[in-house]
């Protein structure tokens, strides 16, 4: 281990740093899907429900290496045969943030009702009885509150988006698992190449487990 260390240790980190912006990135816009479809989900329209509840429940039944070739593969031939677009095609930076943004936008958007739901509904009635608008009153009373209960969650889904761009390995994106599969093939050490890339995640996730503890106790002591 220590031997594959010094001659690509360098290249695993640098894997890592890719797995690390591919996560922050996909996160970044999952939380924007997981707003909207969210807030669609708790406003008091039945088609607004319905089009939050098929986004939801058709992202999460779908898996998400299927959905990395679709939207690799299929988005393009979309715009380049069927529409006739030529020349559209996607890095698989770009593939690999719209799937991660979609598949963790769809459980984002449950974190964020459940978040919303969580707060008395007192606090809308009274904030609509002062006379501000039922978004101003979302915006400025409810979602405050929500926060709190959501970020918790919001940190532990950032570790499992973390986790699943493993799986972005086959669009060829050069994360962790990609890189170590080169390497491997170089060095031919399964166990010891293995080895290190699950201590790499491992470090990296029990941080980011211990933030998410440190972030829960803290909401915790301010609701005392």
């Amino acid at each position: 281990m220590i031997q594959i260390l010094s001659n690509y240790g360098g290249l695993l980190l640098a894997a890592m740093g890719q797995t690390l912006l591919l996560a922050l990135c996909g996160l970044f816009f999952a939380c924007i899907l997981g707003l909207i479809f969210g807030l669609l989900s708790v406003v008091k329209n039945r088609a607004c429900n319905i089009v939050a509840v098929i986004f939801v429940d058709a992202i999460r039944g779908v898996p998400m290496i299927v959905l990395a070739y679709f939207v690799y593969f299929g988005i393009p031939y979309l715009f380049n045969t069927i529409l006739g677009m030529r020349g559209v095609t996607l890095t698989a930076l770009q593939a690999g943030t719209a799937c991660l943004a979609l598949n963790c936008g769809a459980y984002m958007a449950e974190i964020i009702r459940a978040g919303i739901e969580s707060v008395d509904k007192g606090q809308m009635e009274a904030a609509r009885s002062l006379g501000l608008p039922y978004w101003r009153s979302m915006r400025r009373v409810v979602l405050p509150q929500a926060i709190r209960t959501m970020i918790p969650s919001i940190i532990n889904q950032f570790i499992i988006t973390l986790k699943d761009t493993s799986i972005l390995s086959v669009i060829g994106f050069p994360e962790l698992v990609n890189t170590a599969k080169n390497v491997n093939g170089i060095v031919m050490r399964s166990f010891e190449v293995w080895g290190i890339v699950g201590i790499m995640y491992l470090i990296v996730i029990t941080a980011l487990s211990v933030l998410a503890k440190k972030v829960e106790r803290r909401l915790n002591r301010g609701r005392e």
